[in-house]
C-alpha cells in the first residue's frame, strides 16, 4: 500500500497495527482513511480519521463491541463516543506512546456511500469498499445562505441579550458560533474552498482573517460591541455575494434594537 508523503512514522506505525488488527475480524469489510491522509496534508499534529466499514448483517453487533475491538490495539489510553459533535458512530481515541489521536467512525457497509470527500482505502475484503466508492461521489457540505438569513438576525438579537445582561462569557462563546457556523463558512464558499469553519482559516484567507480577527472580543462591554458590529458587516457583505431571499424586517428589527439596548 503507498501512504502519503506526509504520513509521520509515529502515524504509521499505529496504523499498521489497527489495519492488522481489525483485518482478522470478519465482521470488518473495509477500512477507509478520510481528513488529512486523503489529501495528503498532514503533520505531526494530524488524527488519524478512519472509516471501519462493517458488514451490515453485524452492525449492530460490532456497534456494541466496538470499545472492545479499539482496545485490542496497543496503546490505548483512553476513548469515547462523539455525540458532542453529533456522531453517535464515531469513538475517539488516544494512543501512547506517541499520543496519537484516532477517529474511528463504524459505518455500514452501504452507509459508506455518504462521504466528505475522497477516502482512501486502506484494506479491505473482496474489493468492497473499493466498489461503492467507484460508484459514488463525495461532497463536502456547503453552508446553505437561505437557512442562515433565516436565522443571523434572531442570533444578533440573542448576541444583544447576552451583553445587555452582562453575560460577557457567554456573548464571546456566541461569537465564536458566528464565526465557525455563518462567516467563515460563507467566505471560504465564495473563494471556492472547502468550507470547515474556522479552520486554518488564517492560512487559506489571510486577508479575510485580518477582519475575522475583530470579531474576537475579551469578556467586557467595550470589546463586545465591536465584535459584534463587524460580525453585522461581515456577514451583510458575504450574504449580499449570494442568491437570498433578505429577511428586511428581522433585519431592521435586530439592528434598532441593538443600537437601542446596547449603543443607547
Amino acid at each position: 500500500m503507498k501512504y502519503p508523503n506526509t504520513l509521520a512514522q509515529a502515524h504509521k506505525r499505529l496504523l499498521i497495527q489497527i489495519i492488522e488488527t481489525f483485518s482478522q475480524d470478519h465482521r470488518i469489510l473495509g477500512i477507509g482513511a478520510s481528513g488529512s491522509y486523503a489529501s495528503d496534508t498532514m503533520d505531526k499534529f494530524s488524527d488519524l480519521d478512519l472509516v471501519i466499514a462493517i458488514d451490515p448483517i453485524f452492525f449492530a453487533e460490532v456497534m456494541r463491541e466496538r470499545f472492545q475491538l479499539i482496545d485490542k490495539v496497543d496503546g490505548k489510553i483512553a476513548a469515547f463516543t462523539g455525540e458532542h459533535v453529533g456522531e453517535p458512530r464515531l469513538v475517539i481515541a488516544l494512543y501512547e506512546p506517541d499520543l496519537v489521536h484516532v477517529d474511528f467512525k463504524f459505518v455500514s457497509l452501504p452507509d459508506t456511500t455518504t462521504r466528505v470527500d475522497d477516502t482512501k482505502v486502506l484494506w479491505e475484503r473482496d474489493g468492497q469498499l473499493s466498489t461503492i466508492y467507484n460508484n459514488s461521489n463525495y461532497q463536502y457540505p456547503q453552508p446553505d445562505i437561505q437557512w442562515i438569513e433565516n436565522r443571523f438576525w434572531i442570533w444578533i438579537h440573542y448576541g444583544a441579550t447576552k451583553i445587555a445582561r452582562g453575560e460577557y462569557f457567554e456573548a464571546i462563546e456566541f461569537l465564536s458560533f458566528l464565526r465557525t457556523t455563518a462567516l467563515s463558512p460563507l467566505a471560504l464558499k465564495q473563494q471556492g474552498l472547502t468550507p470547515s469553519g474556522v479552520r486554518t482559516i488564517e492560512k487559506r484567507l489571510p486577508a479575510f482573517t485580518s477582519r475575522l480577527k475583530e470579531t474576537v472580543a475579551t469578556p467586557d462591554r467595550e470589546a463586545l460591541i465591536p465584535a459584534f458590529q463587524m460580525c453585522i458587516s461581515l456577514y451583510i457583505e458575504l450574504r449580499d455575494k449570494e442568491q437570498v431571499t433578505v429577511n428586511a424586517q428581522a433585519q431592521k428589527l435586530a439592528l434598532e434594537y441593538f443600537n437601542q439596548e446596547i449603543l443607547g
